[in-house]
């Protein structure tokens, strides 16, 4: 199975115009810039009509108009939006969990992440776990600024692959403990386009 991975796009996904072929194409969040309604049906209306038989998405940071939203009505068959919740696709759990500033400072995020079951295959969030694909440097030495409890849960989890974005000074993909790390933030910190989507054959 390929998975065409992208994230971060920030309202620039119309400038998105070649993309390449898929089984399953995942966008992990920051879908918009100023989480608007108007911004999120707009990236909605592009992705459904992507010519992709399945097109999964969650939400981040940005996506904020998403919160208390845990189901979509009327998205076309094959379009799913993943909100602390899974779908099988050719025979592989895909799991999403959407990260909100409002769970992260009330600890809901954290019982999201406790809450994901065994047996997952590709686990999508929008933050990256501890120590990979998760540095900056703002001319301090380089930081990171992945999650540790959510890298404890992968670790637990063992899935096959985690599909995350948020950090955009890198972007790229690496296998830790048999377990491929995709980090596909299109922009850099600038908000340009810098990065192609990441393509990952599971």
């Amino acid at each position: 199975m390929k998975i065409l991975h992208l994230s971060d796009t920030h309202g620039k996904h119309r400038e998105l115009h070649v993309l390449p072929e898929a089984d399953v194409i995942v966008h992990s969040g920051d879908f918009t810039w100023a989480g608007s309604e108007n911004e999120a049906y707009d990236f909605m209306d592009w992705f459904c009509a992507l010519p992709y038989r399945h097109k999964l998405f969650i939400a981040g940071n940005h996506d904020f108009c998403m919160y208390g939203v845990h189901t979509i009505d009327g998205l076309p068959s094959g379009v799913h939006y993943l909100c602390s919740s899974g779908v099988v696709v050719g025979g592989l759990l895909f799991y999403g969990v959407p990260m909100f500033m409002q769970d992260c400072v009330d600890g809901q995020y954290d019982k999201r992440l406790a809450d994901i079951s065994d047996g997952v295959d590709v686990l999508i969030t929008h933050n990256p776990p501890f120590g990979v694909l998760d540095f900056s440097d703002y001319g301090t030495g380089t930081v990171h600024y992945g999650d540790t409890i959510l890298m404890q849960k992968i670790l637990a989890l063992r899935p096959r692959c985690h599909l995350f974005g948020h950090n955009h000074s890198i972007c790229g993909i690496e296998v830790h403990s048999g377990i491929t790390f995709s980090n596909a933030a299109v922009l850099d910190d600038n908000y340009d386009f810098v990065h192609a989507p990441n393509l990952i054959v599971v």
